[in-house]
């Protein structure tokens, strides 16, 4: 990795600033019902604690729109994360927690901070000026500590105060363990991933992963499509698709796509069977079609179908890396989820593979199927994932310091 990590700063006794990723879901009584990413990024701030730093977390949490709201506040999460961390450490560990990220009380708790010690910022989004990436606000966050380190992937494709404008007021900037972990496996799958190198995408729109199948087209063996996009593809192609979903103003994209992977010599497949039905509802009349037929006027495709399975699975099979991001059909509904559940099987199952898996749909479909601890390694960012993926420069790493 090109960039500084935490294991290259001098943590003792200093006050570090880490941007973490605690936009977690809580119930109606505040409280935490998904810690996922919480759990991600406690091996960076147990690394921190053991190294006694004095540690100041700041996350943002949901959309207050630039003002608080109690709805939105990160005290319980502070409470979470202690009983978290007293179980990891086997400690008690007293995490702080500042009702403001900026101003007199927040620096003031950040001075009184003793080497061990953990400080949980209120919600950065509580300020207009953080998603706005103002310089004084920047400015004020940084006067918090001496050294600063990112661990949230997920917000890394923002240009935000805490993820990018603070680093220019503190002298050594550092990703996490968790970035550190998803640019080392996203990294290796564009600059050198090991062969075959076979890539899954789905979702709604072609127009959501143009730029990753543009940016990917060189680097791949095979590229499986599915999910409402796979309808673009065939539409372009002359079939029939019914009332699937199709965006019309990308048919001629589609062609040039299918005609630009035919030159380089690499496998486009597109589903060669589809689930159709006339609604997504779990009664709805559910039959399957050849993609050789067309699609009835008033039905439209919902997944992939047994002989589309087969074909994606006995390719996923040879893979020596695999890229899976977006889902095969409406898999939330349950006569729809089964290409969705066979394909996070089909990866799972290729133990010989590096495999990665990214975007909140087949994040959950990998959990879905009970096999998310077989996938190599799991995204926690689905949209920073994505624009890495597109070949993005990412603002949250790119303010990093140089090694």
């Amino acid at each position: 990795m090109a960039k500084l990590s935490i294991r290259d700063l001098e943590l003792k006794n200093k006050r570090v600033f880490m941007r973490v990723d605690f936009n977690v879901p809580l119930d109606e009584h505040g409280r935490v019902t998904d810690d996922t990413r919480i759990v991600e990024t406690l091996p960076t701030i147990e690394y921190a604690l053991k190294h006694h730093a004095r540690l100041i977390l700041a996350s943002h949490l949901g959309r207050p729109k630039g003002k608080p709201n109690p709805k939105m506040s990160l005290m319980n999460v502070a409470e979470h994360l202690r009983i978290l961390l007293d179980q990891k450490l086997s400690r008690n560990c007293n995490v702080g927690f500042s009702p403001d990220c900026v101003g007199w009380e927040a620096e003031e708790m950040a001075q009184k901070l003793e080497a061990g010690q953990c400080l949980l910022l209120e919600n950065l989004r509580f300020h207009p000026e953080e998603e706005a990436n103002d310089e004084n606000f920047a400015k004020a966050l940084a006067k918090l500590a001496e050294a600063y380190v990112n661990d949230a992937f997920g917000s890394a494709h923002r240009a935000h105060a805490s993820t990018a404008g603070i680093t220019k007021f503190i002298s050594k900037s550092a990703a996490g363990l968790l970035m550190e972990k998803e640019l080392q496996y996203l990294g290796k799958v564009l600059a050198n991933p090991e062969r075959p190198f076979v890539a899954i995408l789905g979702g709604a729109k072609v127009s959501d992963k143009i730029e990753v199948i543009q940016n990917l087209l060189p680097k791949v063996d095979a590229l499986l499509i599915g999910g409402a996009m796979a309808y673009t593809f065939m539409k372009a192609q002359g079939r029939d698709t019914g009332k699937s979903l199709v965006e019309d103003d990308k048919l001629d994209l589609a062609r040039k796509l299918l005609a630009d992977a035919k030159a380089k010599g690499l496998k486009f497949l597109l589903p060669v069977d589809d689930v159709i039905a006339d609604k997504i509802e779990a009664s709805a009349q559910v039959t399957q079609v050849d993609a050789s037929a067309p699609i009835p006027a008033g039905k439209m495709g919902l997944d992939i179908g047994p002989k589309t399975r087969k074909l994606y699975s006995d390719e996923i099979v040879t893979a020596k890396t695999i890229l899976w991001n977006g889902p095969m059909g409406v898999f939330e509904v349950e006569p729809f989820a089964k290409g969705t559940v066979a394909i996070a099987e089909a990866v799972a199952n290729n133990r010989a593979a590096t495999s990665i898996v990214g975007g909140g749909d087949s994040v959950a479909a990998v959990h879905q199927a009970g096999v998310a601890d077989k996938i190599t390694h799991i995204s926690t960012g689905g949209g920073a994932s994505l624009e890495f993926l597109e070949g993005k420069k990412l603002p949250g790493v790119e303010a990093l310091t140089n090694k």
